[in-house]
């Protein structure tokens, strides 16, 4: 068992939910506009990359198309790789990344490259570095490096990766000669090799991804931990807090020790339960909005929804598109989140491990309803998400996305979320949030409703997120940086 798989198909269709923007009440928030204060606002100029030519010139004159198709094509295969929800896809999303930051980086004059950052990692700078055609590399960097990375895909899924890569090449190498289209596959699939190598150095999460639920962890025992009650329950990436990090470790990030175990009522842990309950059955009872927040936000079912990191680079897509970027400035972007998402997922699972606090289905079922099932259940095979609680994941990825879009766009810039278009397996209609931290404080809250995360749980992992974007945006990239 890993993450979540699909347990059943899923026929359940609302049409009272006609809404196409989000109207929360301030009592449904997370946190406060002072947790984004220490992001900027809008960087730089007009963009107008989506009007550059998509293989020639400067990268920084390039259209960012061959970048954003290559992450829409992971998007849609993530939803099918098997076994890697939610660390191991955060994981290959920084190493995807970096292979295509690091392919184009001989012509982003204006940027750095991270070998000299990054302990272990070397790269020849090319010979013929004159006749390299940029988006003819990287369409054979992220062929490499995504065939890589994404794991257990179904064999026609991965088959879409070589004909996505010969469809345009077809395209591409017809502005190129065969000197420069020599030079371009080899410097891409060199730069994508050494970065997979690099990769494989990382031994403790080479052996983790192989064996998620490893045997030999035995959690804890104490008043309040998570635990498990069968195999297809035991921990997942039990031992992930020693994986590598691009920017802050566990031990450089802070952390806030969860409210106390308290099994009497109005204490304030199981008030916190109690608002889990009522929550996840009224919106399972009056199908409001508070449903539709629950599951527009779940990205828990393997081979129904893409990862809960993997969302984050859908919203990431969808704003380079709206926003226009150069194929520079989206390459930075698809780097610095793959770098706050991965990052992100080693320090929470070190908490979550470190606490042991339980989900809220057990405590429910033992001292306020014993037939209580959350509003995740029906997509599953299994009732309880197999890891501690605190803090929250979706909560922490949610943040450490959001303040790499703020530092990049401002907060002030209004989005729709079209991730889930067209989907009616579960209510996925677009949201609009007028600031970019609104969508990160709603996604954090929709574990409540979901029925899979107690208040404390999603306020601490808001919080951690935005402190490991914060670090990620103090990355000295562009050579005109202090």
């Amino acid at each position: 068992m890993m993450y979540y798989k699909f347990k059943l198909p899923f026929a359940f269709l609302l049409s009272l939910l006609l809404m196409t923007s989000c109207g929360n009440e301030t009592d449904n928030l997370i946190t406060d506009e002072t947790t984004i204060d220490n992001f900027g606002e809008r960087r730089g100029g007009p963009r107008g990359g989506g009007n550059g030519n998509d293989g020639d010139g400067p990268v920084t004159q390039m259209s960012h198309t061959i970048a954003t198709d290559w992450m829409n094509l992971f998007i849609e295969l993530d939803r099918y790789a098997t076994g890697m929800r939610p660390n191991a896809t955060a994981r290959a999303i920084a190493y995807i990344g970096l292979a295509a930051y690091e392919t184009a980086i001989p012509g982003m004059r204006d940027y750095r490259s991270n070998e000299n950052r990054l302990d272990g990692l070397n790269l020849d700078r090319p010979g013929n570095e004159r006749d390299i055609k940029y988006a003819l590399a990287l369409n054979a960097a992220y062929a490499d490096v995504i065939d890589h990375f994404l794991l257990h895909l179904p064999a026609d899924k991965r088959n879409q990766i070589e004909d996505f890569e010969q469809t345009n090449f077809q395209a591409l190498s017809q502005q190129a000669n065969n000197r420069e289209i020599e030079a371009s596959l080899e410097w891409g699939s060199y730069v994508a090799g050494e970065i997979i190598a690099y990769s494989q150095t990382d031994a403790e999460a080479e052996a983790q991804v192989l064996e998620p639920q490893p045997t030999s962890y035995e959690p804890p025992v104490g008043e309040g931990y998570w635990t498990y009650s069968a195999d297809a329950e035991r921990g997942l990436f039990p031992y992930w807090k020693s994986v590598r990090t691009f920017v802050i470790t566990p031990d450089e990030t802070s952390t806030i020790p969860p409210v106390p175990y308290n099994e009497n009522p109005g204490s304030n842990y199981f008030n916190q339960m109690r608002e889990v309950y009522q929550t996840n059955n009224r919106a399972k009872e009056l199908q409001n909005e508070e449903l539709w927040i629950a599951e527009f936000w779940s990205d828990d079912v393997e081979g129904l929804m893409m990862s809960p990191p993997g969302r984050q680079v859908s919203i990431a897509n969808q704003l380079i598109e709206n926003e226009n970027l150069n194929l520079d400035d989206a390459l930075e972007l698809y780097l610095k989140l793959g770098f706050s998402l991965n990052d992100a997922a080693v320090s929470t699972w070190a908490d979550k491990y470190e606490y042991m606090v339980m989900r809220p289905n057990v405590f429910i079922h033992k001292f306020i309803d014993p037939a209580f099932q959350t509003n995740l259940y029906k997509f599953i095979y299994w009732p309880n998400p197999t890891f501690p609680g605190y803090p929250s994941g979706h909560s922490c990825f949610a943040s450490a996305a959001a303040g790499v879009f703020i530092d990049e766009f401002g907060n002030n810039t209004r989005f729709t979320d079209l991730s889930h278009d067209g989907r009616t397996e579960f209510l996925g209609d677009a949201r609009t949030f007028r600031t970019l931290s609104e969508m990160a404080e709603e996604n954090a809250y929709s574990r409540i409703p979901l029925g899979v995360h107690i208040r404390m749980d999603c306020t601490e992992g808001l919080r951690l997120g935005y402190e490991i974007s914060d670090a990620v945006n103090n990355l000295s990239l562009k050579r005109s940086s202090s």
